[in-house]
């Protein structure tokens, strides 16, 4: 790892710390992948990556990393839920999973939420 951490991408606080793969602002509560922070030399084109860095594939099993909410819903998306047997689509505004989550039914979610279960 570099001995310098990027500042935070929401808020631009150079207070940023490594918790396992992720690095967290104590400013604002940002979580973000240091591999999404990396900029890329554009030689993966196609390969989809979840927070951690791992390869996705069509039918991998991914657990969702932080709760999201879900319009019309009371109740979010919960962090820890487990969703199978995802496709990799080309989605709208990032949204690059296509899925069905059991309690919400089918819906597309970003790469970026969720890690390789």
């Amino acid at each position: 790892m570099t001995d310098t951490l990027p500042p935070c991408p929401e808020c631009s606080s150079a207070y940023t710390y490594e918790m396992g793969a992720l690095l967290v602002c104590p400013g604002c509560g940002h979580e973000w992948s240091l591999i999404a922070a990396e900029p890329t030399d554009g030689g993966e084109d196609g390969v989809i990556r979840d927070a951690v860095g791992n390869v996705l594939a069509d039918g991998d099993t991914v657990t969702v990393i932080k709760s999201l909410k879900v319009k019309g819903s009371p109740t979010g998306i919960k962090a820890g839920t487990k969703v199978r047997n995802i496709r990799l689509v080309e989605g709208v505004d990032g949204h690059d999973i296509d899925c069905k989550v059991d309690g919400f039914g089918p819906m597309q979610l970003k790469s970026s939420v969720v890690k390789k279960a």
